[in-house]
C-alpha cells in the first residue's frame, strides 16, 4: 500500500476501534441506548439480541486466530491485518450497540447504597482497565504500530512476556475488569441479563483460547506463570507473582 492509503487505514482503525469501545463502555453503564426500535415482542427481542452477540463473537474470535490471519495475509499485506481486524471489530460492535433491543421486563433493580456501590465498582473497573493497559508497556489494539513500521521499513519488535501491575494477581486482568463493567449495572432487564451471561461465557472461552496461543509463543515461561497466577479471579490479597 502507498503512504496515504495507509494513513486512511490508521485513521479508520483509531476512529472505529476507539469510538466503538467508548460506546461499549456507555452501553455497559446505562444499558440499551435505544437508537433503533424494531417493535419486537419479548421473545423476538431476546432472539435478536442473542444473534447480535453471536455475530460479534464469531467475528472477533474468528479473525483473531492465527490461521485466519495467515489466510487474510494472502490478500492484504501482513502489517495491515491487525488494523483490518480492529476496523472490522469496531463495525460489528457498533452494530451490536446500535441495534440492541431492550426488554420491558426487569429482573432486579438496585437502589440507594447498593446502587452507589455498583456504580463505584464500574468506575473502579475503568481505572483498573487503564492500569492493565499501562502495565503492558506496549499496547496497540488497533494495529497501528505494525503499519508504521512497515512504512518506515522497520521490523516489528518481539512482544515480551510482561508480568507487572495487575498481571501479578491474575493472568487476564483486562478481561476481569471488562467482566466487572458488564455486571456493574444496577438495572437488570432480561436483555441485559442475557447480555451479561453470553458475554461472560464468551470472555471465559476467549481467555482459554488465548492461553493456548500464549503457551505456544512463550513456552515454559508462560506455563510457570499459569501454575502460580490464577486466570481471572485473584485468590489472595497479595500478588501471586513477585516483582
Amino acid at each position: 500500500m502507498q503512504k496515504y492509503p495507509a494513513y486512511i487505514v490508521i485513521f479508520l482503525a483509531y476512529v472505529l476501534g476507539g469510538s466503538s469501545l467508548v460506546m461499549f463502555g456507555a452501553f455497559c453503564y446505562v444499558g440499551s441506548l435505544h437508537l433503533v426500535r424494531l417493535g419486537l415482542n419479548e421473545s423476538g427481542i431476546l432472539f435478536f439480541d442473542c444473534f447480535l452477540s453471536l455475530a460479534f463473537f464469531l467475528q472477533h474470535s474468528g479473525m483473531v486466530r492465527k490461521s485466519f490471519r495467515r489466510f487474510l495475509s494472502r490478500f492484504i499485506p501482513e502489517a495491515y491485518v491487525s488494523a483490518f481486524y480492529a476496523i472490522s471489530s469496531g463495525i460489528v460492535l457498533f452494530a451490536v450497540i446500535i441495534f440492541w433491543q431492550e426488554s420491558s421486563s426487569t429482573v432486579a433493580t438496585a437502589k440507594d447504597a447498593l446502587r452507589l456501590l455498583i456504580r463505584a465498582i464500574f468506575a473502579a473497573s475503568i481505572v483498573g482497565f487503564y492500569w492493565g493497559t499501562k502495565a503492558l508497556g506496549f499496547f496497540d489494539p488497533y494495529g497501528v504500530s505494525a503499519i508504521l513500521n512497515h512504512l518506515r521499513g522497520k521490523k516489528p519488535k518481539e512482544t515480551p512476556l510482561t508480568i507487572s501491575g495487575p498481571y501479578r494477581w491474575v493472568r487476564h486482568p483486562l478481561y476481569l475488569f471488562v467482566l466487572l463493567m458488564i455486571w456493574s449495572c444496577p438495572d437488570l432487564t432480561f436483555d441485559r441479563l442475557l447480555f451479561n451471561v453470553l458475554w461472560t461465557v464468551w470472555i471465559y472461552i476467549g481467555a482459554l483460547l488465548e492461553e493456548r496461543d500464549l503457551v505456544a509463543d512463550f513456552g515454559e515461561a508462560y506455563r510457570e506463570y499459569k501454575r502460580k497466577v490464577p486466570m481471572l479471579i485473584p485468590w489472595r490479597i497479595y500478588p501471586s507473582w513477585p516483582e
